[in-house]
């Protein structure tokens, strides 16, 4: 395609089968460089997932992600089909090819978030956060005592103390209400 000539617009149809070979050649070099990317993303995440978590759910994290790979498969084979419709000249809209790539790709994250080697793998890294922001926390809260400022856990205690000195002075104001009851008496 990048002689200007070789494109059947011009009217020159002499070098079609060129430039049809040449449009399978890079369509198909797409659909190798897209498999190649999956089955690079499924090794680097059996890796992670073999590593944090039980062979039990690891293996059923690699059956999902089979189940994914296929449903790719199934979608480069869409791709195909339909490539060589359009080049015995039937009428296929563009959009058709990214629907067949965008309904695969929920399909197959379907297939890999629906395990529990994705539960597990997600928790993992939930906890992670969870202890980072508690340490974080707990620094940003070393810093502000140390600065002389108020910090949470200083207003929260001030709240429980109020809370309770409220209990105490319910309780005083009961004690007296009914010590002020016998007086009257």
């Amino acid at each position: 395609m990048s002689d200007a000539n070789s494109f059947p617009m011009n009217g020159d149809y002499g070098d079609w089968n060129g430039f049809v070979e040449q449009m399978n050649e890079q369509f198909m070099e797409a659909v190798e460089a897209n498999m190649e990317a999956q089955a690079e993303f499924v090794e680097s995440w059996s890796e992670a997932v073999e590593e944090g978590v039980g062979d039990a759910e690891a293996a059923e994290g690699v059956q999902g992600y089979a189940r994914a790979y296929e449903t790719w498969m199934e979608a480069a084979d869409q791709m195909v089909e339909r490539a060589n419709d359009a080049v015995e000249g039937e009428e296929v809209d563009v959009e058709e090819f990214r629907d067949v790539w965008l309904n695969s790709a929920n399909e197959a994250f379907k297939e890999v978030m629906s395990t529990s080697a994705f539960a597990a793998a997600t928790g993992q890294t939930v906890a992670g956060a969870m202890e980072a922001k508690r340490q974080a926390d707990d620094a940003a809260e070393t810093t502000l005592h140390d600065l002389g400022l108020p910090t949470e856990s200083d207003v929260q205690e001030v709240g429980d103390r109020l809370v309770e000195l409220e209990r105490r002075q319910h309780a005083v104001e009961q004690k007296l209400d009914r010590v002020l009851e016998h007086v009257e008496e």
